[in-house]
């Protein structure tokens, strides 16, 4: 049975195309951050634009407009004035009608009204702002190098500026953080009224100065109290009026990401910036970490040079199933067959099967979902469907 349109002849997906432009600077390292960041530098923000504007030229975008962009970091919002609107001019030339949503991660401590005038300019409609605690000893604890008052004064200003939507991150089961604490930072957030909240809980990343601490015992893991604390998130945010659409992720009716929501579709992305990943034209991978060697590769035209691997329909419904039953919405399970016929589904069946018994998914109007409990361990539940495409996923 052939494919129904997974791919185009051009090797491009049907469906929304995004962008995703990785700004790599970042004035510290918090203490639990994995991404490649490096220290800004005037020298190096300029090469970095051109270096932008290089590899945009690079990607064969087959006459397609982007439809959704997120600018990540490092620290989006320490870029000048200046720098984002460059920035957003190299972006905007890829729009061809303009973008369906544009996002910007900011720090607090990187919020001016300059800054944000600039972004309005540039047709931003997202504020994504990484508060992660309103409480002072446990941002110390993070390594953040921001304050509660100035999350509280650079909410003030991204609210007067009238973005479409506001975003607010805060993380939960850190180092000394109890119920109490937990319930008070969402009590704080709550009552800024953000459109979108998102809410993680800690993770120990290798190479990071909590990994550092995880490993020599100065910090301790404890999987039912972060279980409790999912749970108390969900029930606080529902009665808030926050609909929850993936396990880390609730909004208010009309705001969730939309740039988000197609990547754990497995739609198309293209991404800018050393270390961006890319999914496009039938690759995955990622460009270098490691600002010097990118600014190489581009010299010799080359992107996309890490991890690199084909999209196969196998691969692409194999990551839509593990993504898709993050979301609250499910994985339409009959739509997701149609688009890759040629997965695996009887394996995927048994497993489904599988995964029904133990209590953690369940299927309903041909949706694929995972129960509360199964949301819970999304991850495990992740790796058992993983199990499914075990000997298909490059096929």
């Amino acid at each position: 049975m052939s494919e129904i349109n997974p791919l185009s002849a051009a090797g491009n997906q049907v469906g929304p195309l995004g962008l995703y432009v990785h700004v790599p600077f970042c004035a510290t390292t918090c203490d639990f951050c994995a991404f490649y960041q490096t220290a800004p530098t005037a020298d190096g923000i300029s090469r970095y634009m051109q270096g932008i504007a290089t590899e945009a030229d690079l990607v064969e975008w087959g006459g397609r407009g982007v439809e959704t962009v997120f600018w990540g970091g490092g620290t989006p919002g320490l870029l000048s004035p200046k720098d984002i609107l460059t920035l957003g001019g190299i972006v905007r030339s890829r729009l061809i009608g303009g973008a369906k949503e544009w996002t910007v991660e900011m720090a607090p401590a990187s919020v001016t009204p300059a800054r944000l005038a600039a972004l309005k300019e540039i047709g931003v409609t997202r504020i994504s702002m990484g508060a992660q605690s309103f409480q002072p000893t446990l941002l110390e604890g993070l390594g953040r190098q921001h304050t509660r008052e100035q999350i509280f004064r650079a909410y003030e200003r991204i609210r007067e500026a009238d973005f479409a939507s506001v975003n607010i991150d805060l993380m939960f089961a850190l180092p000394g953080q109890d119920e109490a604490a937990w319930l008070t930072d969402l009590g704080e957030a709550l009552a800024l009224a953000p459109d979108h909240l998102s809410t993680y809980c800690l993770t120990f990343e290798e190479d990071t100065k909590l990994w550092v601490k995880l490993s020599k015992g100065q910090v301790k893991l404890d999987v039912e109290h972060e279980a409790r604390l999912y749970e108390t998130t969900w029930a606080r945010l529902e009665a808030a009026g926050y609909g929850q659409y993936e396990v880390s992720n609730f909004a208010r009716a009309g705001h969730a990401c939309l740039h988000n929501l197609h990547t754990w579709r497995m739609h198309e992305w293209v991404g800018l910036g050393p270390s961006a990943a890319s999914q496009h034209a039938r690759v995955r991978g990622g460009n270098v970490a490691d600002l010097a060697k990118w600014h190489a590769h581009l010299a010799l035209r080359e992107r996309v040079t890490e991890d690199r691997v084909e999209l196969t329909p196998a691969l692409l419904a194999e990551d839509a199933l593990i993504f898709g039953v993050r979301m609250n919405a499910g994985v339409n399970l009959a739509e997701l067959s149609g688009r890759f016929p040629s997965a695996p589904w009887r394996e995927v069946e048994l497993q489904i099967t599988r995964l029904q018994e133990a209590g953690v998914a369940e299927v309903n109007g041909g949706y694929l979902r995972l129960t509360p409990r199964g949301r819970i361990i999304a991850d495990a539940v992740g790796a058992e469907i993983m199990d499914a495409f075990a000997d298909t996923a490059t096929k």
